[in-house]
């Protein structure tokens, strides 16, 4: 390999390389991801059970509205795009027949340390960069493998998904109904036994964590509205928690979602490099078939779950919630329409302004995400404005489009005379270990 090819190998994808579409496409996601965020930001356990099963209320409508198109899908497409962004980080570099692996297995190091300090600094109990960065050194062991297998592995990471959050349920399920045997003891006025007592405190463990109850709601929020280092106390045990021993439940989807971002990619479906009729055909098809699941899943649970309480008298009696297998395959039907008409309305020329500012805020989707975070603790969170607990659900939007707004203007804006966005210089920069150009 000649001097040239070792210096294409060690740099970074140039905007001459950049693919458009996949730059639009990751900004809708991410800003769509902020719709599914911003209560996990601003709003106590419980929030959507006063309006649940109000139909008259605004909340109801904005939040069916919201959970059937775009809760799951968002998070989805952005782990599709991730799984895409492997191929296009790794591909020409490999032309070279210069090895990426420890180039690539760096960037994700350098992923994982950002997401660390997302969660635990800047206090965001939901950080996808961590799991990203862990999930992309799995992946990256897939990326030659032929479209048609990954595609095959998506079902089966799937179902290992479905097993594993089914095994927690079991778990949680055991540890409910010990509890209840005892609680029976108890009440009869009998003496516990150490193995007794035993069960009792696991239980109240869980119960503490997955289901507190109104007066553990009222401290929660009271900490929530408290000074950074209170804050930081209850956020880091749960991205703490989140990133150890629940890690083997969360692994699982975005690994399939990786694989299925890969395998459009090669077969083009990301690039624009399918005929029109077939984007059209597959967001027709992908709107057949998730719409009736996503509203019969929304409905299913609307009868059956409209509370807590109803959802635990339900596992009380079953062991597996087999309407979960439903929940994969509308979300990703719905997710390939939504990118399908999305590309098909690209290729069309439609809507050429937001598609462009679209794509700035993609190609800084680092960035933007980071800010997101950034907004809403110091908007939301006590150390900030204290809105947390304030806003009714319908209201949150507000902040959202504004959000949105905001990052829609700027980001082009940014781009005129830079080339990257902060944060993704920086990442850059420590990936190649070398100090990156910046302005334009």
């Amino acid at each position: 390999m000649n001097s040239a090819d070792a210096e294409t190998a060690a740099m970074p994808v140039s905007q001459a390389n950049r693919i458009q579409i996949i730059d639009i496409i990751r900004g809708f996601a991410l800003l769509g991801i902020l719709m599914m965020n911003i209560p996990y930001f601003s709003m106590p356990e419980y929030f959507s059970e006063p309006f649940r099963t109000d139909t008259t209320s605004l909340n109801f409508w904005t939040h069916a509205v919201v959970t059937v198109l775009f809760e799951g899908k968002m998070r989805a497409l952005f782990s599709m795009v991730f799984g895409a962004g492997i191929l296009l980080f790794t591909a020409k570099k490999e032309q070279t027949s210069k090895s990426v692996t420890w180039l690539f297995y760096r960037r994700m190091f350098w992923l994982v340390l950002f997401g660390l300090f997302h969660a635990h600094v800047m206090l965001w109990m939901g950080d996808i960069l961590y799991l990203y960065g862990v999930c992309g050194m799995l992946v990256f062991l897939f990326r030659k493998v032929k479209p048609v297998y990954l595609v095959i592995g998506v079902p089966l990471v799937a179902i290992l998904g479905f097993v594993a959050s089914t095994s927690f349920l079991r778990d949680f399920r055991e540890s409910r109904l010990a509890y209840l045997e005892v609680k029976k003891v108890q009440d009869s006025g009998k003496k516990l036994t150490s193995a007794q007592e035993e069960t009792v405190k696991k239980w109240k463990e869980n119960e503490k964590e997955f289901l507190p109850n109104k007066e553990q709601v009222k401290e929660n929020t009271r900490i929530m509205k408290s000074g950074y280092a209170t804050v930081a106390k209850k956020i880091r045990k749960m991205s703490f928690d989140g990133q150890t021993k629940y890690l083997i439940y969360s692994i699982w989807d975005p690994i399939a979602l990786m694989l299925l971002g890969i395998a459009l990619f090669k077969w083009g479906f990301f690039k624009g490099e399918w005929l029109q009729k077939n984007y059209l055909k597959t967001a027709l098809i992908g709107y057949g078939v998730g719409l009736p699941l996503v509203i019969w899943n929304y409905y299913y649970n609307f009868v059956h779950f409209p509370t807590t309480a109803s959802f635990i008298s339900y596992i009380d009696t079953h062991d597996i919630i087999w309407m979960d297998l439903v929940y994969p395959v509308q979300r990703i039907a719905l997710v390939m329409a939504h990118v399908a008409l999305f590309i098909f309305c690209i290729k069309e020329g439609y809507f050429k302004k937001v598609f462009k500012a679209l794509a700035a805020v993609g190609q800084m989707a680092f960035t933007n995400y980071i800010m997101h975070s950034l907004i809403c603790t110091l908007f939301f969170f006590g150390y900030g404005l204290n809105y947390f607990a304030e806003l009714q659900y319908y209201q949150l939007f507000y902040v959202v489009f504004s959000i949105w707004a905001f990052q829609l203007i700027v980001s082009p804006l940014w781009l005129k005379y830079f080339l990257f966005g902060p944060l993704e210089w920086v990442w850059r920069s420590l990936t190649y270990w070398k100090v990156q150009p910046f302005k334009r």
